[in-house]
């Protein structure tokens, strides 16, 4: 049974850094990485990492956010850093079996969610 289970996530002031962190059990997956989805809008893409180590970020968390994979533990890792408010959302990991992208579409495999919160 394939299973991806969050942790990390809470309350930081503006400017603050969170770490997140989703294990995998059950599969190993050619992509694994994070989306967001705030109240009221569409789940939209943070960052992934494949399993040869490349890395794909949104525009708004380049310079702030750094994902990696720990192939020995089948996990990936969201740090993030210089948080903002508009950063609040809920995050989800996401995993497939292919080459994935930027579309939450394309993976097959979701987490349950952890929130993130960043005060002003």
């Amino acid at each position: 049974q394939v299973q991806l289970t969050e942790s990390g996530g809470g309350l930081v002031q503006a400017g603050g850094s969170l770490r997140l962190s989703c294990a995998a059990s059950g599969r190993v997956f050619g992509i694994m990485g994070w989306f967001r989805q705030a109240p009221g809008k569409e789940r939209e893409f943070v960052a992934t990492a494949t399993w040869s180590g490349r890395t794909s970020y949104a525009d708004s968390v380049i310079g702030r956010f750094t994902i990696s994979r720990d192939k020995a533990k089948n996990s990936v890792d969201l740090q993030m850093n210089s948080l903002k408010p508009e950063d609040t959302a809920l995050y989800y990991c996401a995993a497939d079996q292919g080459r994935g992208g930027s579309s939450a579409s394309l993976y097959d495999f979701w987490g349950q969610g952890t929130q993130v919160t960043v005060s002003s």
